[in-house]
């Protein structure tokens, strides 16, 4: 069993996560920062544990880091996570959680995502980046959900006006604090 990525790191595998398919560890390029766009870890569990696809899986990060800078492990790295599309067999998800949007996601009227990152979540993010960089050095890359889903679809308040499917990370994650802390470019 490899050592532990990160002090007090909780183990929490989703039920399907033996399911998902193996990666040679080497092969990880990218670090992709989401937000949960949900009120609690709770939630975003319960989202996480739901079977979209064929193959039993569902939609997850890797880790999520919660307001009090909790860090919990729902997928291993060395497993390909359903975290963004087209993107997933290279990269690592990390969700902090964040309202975003919610629950409106697609609501043309609220596109704010207007909650701050707290201070413990940067300090475990930098951490957990730290440490993922350590551990495989492949890792080069960084980037937010939304520089790499750009697909805009119709708003749920009017379907005449189209609004961005991702947003996440958001306009309050402070890429240039995380970037001067951590080895990792941005791309995107």
């Amino acid at each position: 069993m490899p050592t532990p990525l990160l002090p007090g790191l909780q183990l929490q595998p989703l039920p399907y996560h033996d399911l998902l398919p193996l990666r040679d560890p080497a092969t990880l390029a990218l670090v992709v920062i989401h937000c949960t766009e949900l009120p609690d870890l709770a939630m975003a569990r319960e989202y996480g544990e739901r079977v979209l696809y064929d193959s039993g899986a569902g939609n997850s990060g890797h880790f999520y880091i919660d307001r009090d800078g909790r860090v919990v492990q729902y997928v291993a790295p060395e497993r390909i996570a359903h975290h963004v599309r087209g993107m997933n067999a290279d990269s690592v998800g990390i969700e902090l959680v964040n309202t975003g949007r919610y629950p409106h996601w697609f609501d043309s009227r609220h596109q704010a995502m207007d909650e701050p990152y707290t201070e413990a979540q940067l300090v475990a993010l930098e951490a957990l980046l730290q440490a993922l960089v350590a551990r495989y050095p492949s890792l080069r890359g960084i980037a937010g959900h939304d520089q790499l889903d750009l697909e805009q679809v119709p708003a749920s308040d009017d379907p005449a006006l189209r609004v961005a499917r991702k947003r996440d990370p958001g306009p309050l994650f402070p890429w240039a604090r995380v970037l001067e802390r951590v080895p990792l470019q941005r791309v995107g």
